[in-house]
């Protein structure tokens, strides 16, 4: 069989991240790398990717997120098979696009810590999830400025909550600010669920530090997860000590190798990927939710500053 042609559209960062793997993959032939930056240096370089239909048969999207929905449609409508980074789209209505181009196509969007070895390990022990608390904090980069926290950062845990629950919040409560850029740098949400599990979230890209960490509580379990590091620590009750402890033995891998091995798989077999476009729209639908919140807070604490300054 013919190995799929695939290209690479937008080479920031991660985008790069994309090519090095892809250029090195025996599953698929990369044809070109398209993004309109005349510096970049890369082999086929394309400033165009409209330049690329018919050339290709799959491709992974990495510009921009206020471009995803627009590449994407316009890519599934020429019969491309698309992986789109996350979050699927800037707002529910590109998402939608997406979802209704893609019966007959693929349509896998890149939420990343799916694919993290600690992840399918705790999800394989998860039973009646009660109570999650989640930190997931980065260092300042100029990277992904185009859209806050939520949408850079907290969307990855707001998609691995969803899955682990198999519900939508009941509740949301959430506050946020903006510290180095023009959106939220850094935000709390507190998430209740219909089963009575609750969620506390922190993200922050202006931290001093990279942490990564996820906590569950259940019926007389706790589990911690480090997501960098791709560990998993588990106490349950029972044993001669009236808990057992449990450092999980996780193969680490790749998570991105892995992505790209489920996508080109997917495009090669047609079966579904596990995080399809409906699983990126449930989590970009609770992020803008967690938004609209932020903005509401925002708006109490601005007439809050306005009237202390009257007096």
């Amino acid at each position: 069989m013919q190995k799929p042609r695939i290209a690479v559209i937008g080479a920031g960062k991660f985008g790069q991240n994309h090519v090095r793997h892809l250029s090195a993959h025996p599953g698929v032939e990369l044809v070109a790398v398209a993004d309109p930056n005349p510096a970049l240096t890369f082999p086929n370089l394309v400033a165009d990717y409209r330049e690329l239909i018919g050339k290709i048969d799959c491709a992974v999207v990495a510009a921009p997120s206020s471009l995803h929905a627009d590449i994407g449609c316009e890519l599934l409508a020429a019969g491309i098979d698309v992986l789109i980074e996350k979050p699927i789209a800037e707002d529910a209505a590109g998402a939608r696009r997406l979802i209704d181009l893609a019966p007959g196509r693929i349509l896998q969007i890149g939420h990343l810590e799916r694919f993290n070895p600690a992840v399918e390990a705790l999800a394989a022990k998860i039973k009646l999830p009660l109570f999650f608390e989640v930190h997931r904090l980065s260092a300042f980069t100029p990277r992904s400025l185009d859209i806050d926290v939520v949408l850079d950062l907290m969307v990855h845990d707001l998609d691995l909550l969803l899955a682990f629950t198999g519900q939508t919040p009941s509740a949301i409560h959430a506050a946020g600010i903006r510290v180095l850029s023009g959106k939220v740098d850094i935000a709390n949400v507190r998430l209740e669920f219909p089963s009575g599990c609750v969620a506390n979230l922190t993200a922050s890209r202006v931290s001093t530090e990279q942490v990564r960490k996820l906590r569950l509580f259940q019926p007389h379990e706790y589990h911690s997860l480090d997501f960098a590091k791709q560990e998993l620590f588990s106490i349950q009750a029972g044993g001669p000590l009236g808990f057992d402890f449990q450092h999980a033995q996780v193969p680490k891998r790749d998570a991105l190798a892995a992505e790209l091995d489920e996508f080109i798989d997917c495009v090669t077999t047609r079966r579904a990927p596990r995080v399809d476009g409906e699983a990126g729209w449930r989590a970009l639908e609770v992020a803008l939710a967690i938004i609209a919140k932020i903005e509401e807070h925002a708006r109490v604490v601005e007439a809050t500053l306005a009237a202390h300054q009257l007096k």
